[in-house]
């Protein structure tokens, strides 16, 4: 199964979610190895196969669905093959084809405001984690500081339908870290945001989480990837 990869964010610290689009069924896939999440050293930076708009031969994965990340496919990290870059023509064209004008018509009816402006899955519902949205109105990326003292990338975006503030987990708006905010990077992308011709966002559904003891679990919408149509294979590149 060859894969175009178009989400490339950032887990717990050391590790990673690679997503992208089966470029024979136009599927949407997720690699994953049992449930800790990929580690770095799978970056194209590190010697690994995966970064943004690489095409990657995974082998002969097995589909392993539970809802709502239906899109998970179990695989080999040492069968993993890279096969070539997309050109941006057509990373930006697959993209296109794919992205959805609402929320809804990715995630589905389940999908509903968890707290004011956020939105989520209840635990193990919905009919997919991954999609495409062409937002409504220009999105506007910031960094709020969170209660630990780190802090935190968000999004504002809004669909016609839904006004929702989202965390964004692009691994290329973090530092060499991975986990701290890249501040001159992000400063670039809401320029990028800004003045872009046309702003795609790659969309997903978190693992079951929970902000505090008690609460219920929920599959919470984040922002994965920020897609713009003069840089759509922006890459991370080298560290």
């Amino acid at each position: 199964m060859r894969i175009l990869v178009t989400h490339l964010t950032r887990m717990h610290a050391g590790h990673i979610c690679v997503a992208g689009v089966d470029v024979d069924t136009s599927r949407h896939v997720r690699p994953v190895v049992g449930r800790e999440g990929l580690t770095l050293h799978l970056l194209a930076r590190y010697g690994g196969p995966f970064d943004m708009g690489r095409i990657v031969d995974l082998g002969r994965p097995r589909h392993k669905p539970n809802r709502p990340h239906v899109e998970d496919h179990e695989f080999s990290p040492a069968r993993v093959c890279f096969c070539r870059s997309a050109t941006a023509h057509e990373f930006w064209q697959l993209l296109q084809k794919l992205a959805r004008p609402r929320l809804d018509a990715i995630f589905g009816e389940t999908l509903h405001e968890v707290s004011p402006s956020r939105y989520g899955t209840d635990l193990y519902q919905g009919t997919a984690s991954l999609g495409y949205l062409r937002p409504r109105t220009r999105p506007e990326l910031y960094v709020k500081p969170a209660r630990d003292g780190k802090r935190q990338v968000r999004m504002k975006l809004a669909d016609g339908q839904l006004r929702v503030d989202a965390s964004v987990t692009d691994l290329r708006l973090f530092g060499p870290d991975h986990v701290t905010p890249h501040t001159d990077t992000i400063r670039m992308a809401t320029r990028w945001l800004h003045d872009s011709k046309c702003v795609l966002l790659g969309m997903g559904l978190t693992r079951k989480f929970r902000p505090s003891e008690g609460s219920p679990y929920v599959h919470y919408l984040q922002v994965n990837n920020l897609h713009l149509q003069e840089e759509p294979t922006w890459a991370l590149g080298r560290a």
